[in-house]
Parts: structure tokens; C-alpha cells; sequence
């Protein structure tokens, strides 16, 4: 059995692969045990319960992405280089199951009340303008969403320190070809303005393409 802090360590990897391979609703304590190859007792021993366990994980996820987006704009970089590479952090997110272990931490908010009132009280805090230091990275992209007001196609305008707001209109019933067949298919319009001081069309583009994927997929999201 690893010693401390590695036991930790082995712990929240455990757990995190557990929320991302079997959902919240299918997670356990011993199941998360056994894959870290620990003894029960060492998981109430360094977390106390299911729910703080969830939270570290959390907590750790939140402190790896901040490091990193921190050691991104702290550094030398160009700008536009910059932006190409918080573009990559997005397919990187999802690549690393971060995506879905927020879902899952949604999902347990919803079910658990350590972890909804941690939450809740990370959202209001947010909307306050109270949220720490550590809680929070420089900005970077705005994402709007007009569609419940009628709006078919956002035009965004760029507010600083923001370097692109990406927009979504509403979802209407349009015709559409698939496969050389034509249809009538939900569509909804997404739009990007960019500064063109941090990033080109290129990247817009990439980014535009991995929002496409996603709508397309759905279960990814």
C-alpha cells in the first residue's frame, strides 16, 4: 500500500476514474478502494465520507486547470500564440475527462447536500464578484447565448479583457442536406468575433469546428 501523502494521491486518481468510467450514480467508496488498491478504511480515514472525497477531486481538477492557465498568461508567449493554445486546452478538457467529471459533480449536487451547499455556495459567491484569487483565472472568451430572446444570429463586440465572445442563436426548423438528401433539420447559428491581435481564422475556425462536434455529439458535452 502506497504511504502518505501518495495514499492521497491514489486516492483522488481512483475516484476520478470511478466518476468518469461509472457516474456518480454508480460510484462507491469500496469500488473506489479497490481500484486504488487501498483498504476501505483509508479513504473515510483521509476523506471522511463519499461526498468530501468528491470535493477534493474537484477541488483538485479546479487547482490543475488554474495552474495551468496561470503558467499560460505569465508567460512570454505571443499572444495569438496564446490564444492558440487555450483553443487546444478545450479539446484537452474534454480528452481528460474534466468535462465529464463537472457533469458528474453536477449530478452529485443535485443528489448530495455537502456537495450542492459547497456548490451553491461557489455560484453565489461568483455572482457576488466574491469569488478568492485562487478560485479564478484572467479572462478569455465571453459565451452568449440570445436564442431564448428570438435573436437567429449573434453579432458580438468584444469586451476587454475578453479576446473573443462566441454567440448562439436560437434553434429553428430549417432545410438542410445530409448525406445528399434533403431535410428539415433543427439548425442553430454560432458565431465567433475574434480580436485578430491574439488569433486568426484558422484557429477561429478549429474552435468552431470542435463547438460543431459537440452539438452534433451531444453526450460529449
Amino acid at each position: 500500500m502506497p504511504i502518505e501523502p501518495e495514499t492521497r494521491k491514489v486516492i483522488l486518481d481512483a475516484a476520478k476514474g470511478s466518476l468518469i468510467d461509472r457516474g456518480y450514480g454508480s460510484l462507491s467508496t469500496r469500488g473506489i478502494a479497490e481500484r486504488a488498491g487501498v483498504p476501505l478504511s483509508q479513504i473515510h480515514y483521509h476523506y471522511g465520507s463519499k461526498q468530501n472525497l468528491l470535493l477534493a477531486v474537484l477541488e483538485e481538477e479546479n487547482r490543475r486547470l488554474l495552474e495551468r492557465q496561470s503558467s499560460l498568461y505569465s508567460s512570454d508567449m505571443p499572444l495569438w500564440k496564446q490564444w492558440e493554445q487555450a483553443c487546444d486546452f478545450l479539446e484537452d478538457d474534454l480528452d481528460s475527462g474534466y468535462v465529464r467529471v463537472l457533469q458528474e459533480m453536477i449530478a452529485a449536487g443535485w443528489s448530495g447536500g455537502t456537495v450542492a451547499a459547497a456548490l451553491r455556495d461557489l455560484v453565489a459567491r461568483a455572482r457576488a464578484g466574491r469569488l478568492r484569487s485562487s478560485e479564478v483565472a484572467e479572462a478569455t472568451m465571453t459565451v452568449t447565448n440570445l436564442g431564448d430572446q428570438g435573436v437567429e444570429e449573434v453579432h458580438g463586440v468584444i469586451h476587454p479583457p475578453q479576446v473573443a465572445l462566441v454567440g448562439f442563436g436560437r434553434v429553428a426548423d430549417r432545410p438542410w442536406a445530409v448525406g445528399g438528401l434533403l431535410g428539415v433539420r433543427p439548425v442553430v447559428r454560432a458565431t465567433l468575433a475574434a480580436d485578430h491581435r491574439a488569433s486568426d481564422g484558422h484557429t477561429g475556425g478549429r474552435l468552431l469546428t470542435v463547438i460543431d462536434r459537440l452539438l452534433r455529439s451531444p453526450a460529449q458535452l
